[in-house]
Formats: structure tokens, C-alpha cells, sequence
């Protein structure tokens, strides 16, 4: 049975996968959508996704922000556990 997912859910995927910088197979394994599925809401929805060149660049600056700030909560994860299995070695 297909998911059902609002207009909006669509349109944020589109603009997601138009500014993102991701390829649409990033985008839409992401989204936990079919990457033919994206294809077909963005030829749907596409025109009406179009935000201009300032606001696309901001869009962009904030999806990478967003994955550096991700990779950095691992970094600061695995350094945690680091700290903990020295601390315990100590005598």
C-alpha cells in the first residue's frame, strides 16, 4: 500500500531536493521516499518550488550547516566513548 503524504510534505521535498545539493537519490532515500516517486512530484511541482537565487542560497547554506552540525554530534559521540573506555583503563 503507498504512503499517502500532504502537498506540502511535497513541495518540501521538492525545494529539498532542488537546493539541497544532494542528488535526488540522497534526498529521497532521506525522506524515505521512492527515488521515481521524487522525479514525479519534482516535474509536478517544480514551477511553483522555484525561490530565488538569495533564497536558494540560504536554503543551501542551512542544509549544510545542518549536515556539518550532524557530523559533528557523531565526532562528539565517539569522543565521549573515547574518554569513558580510557577512563576506565586507568588503575
Amino acid at each position: 500500500m503507498a504512503a499517502i503524504h500532504s502537498d506540502e510534505f511535497k513541495r518540501d521535498a521538492v525545494r529539498i531536493a532542488q537546493t539541497s545539493g544532494l542528488t535526488r537519490r540522497q534526498v529521497a532515500s532521506d525522506l524515505g521516499i521512492g527515488h521515481s516517486t521524487l522525479g514525479n512530484w519534482l516535474r509536478v511541482f517544480s514551477e511553483e518550488a522555484k525561490v530565488p537565487a538569495q533564497d536558494a542560497e540560504l536554503l543551501r547554506e542551512n542544509e549544510r550547516l545542518r549536515k556539518e552540525n550532524r557530523i559533528l554530534r557523531e565526532e562528539r559521540e565517539v569522543l565521549k566513548k573515547a574518554a569513558m573506555f580510557f577512563a576506565a583503563q586507568r588503575p
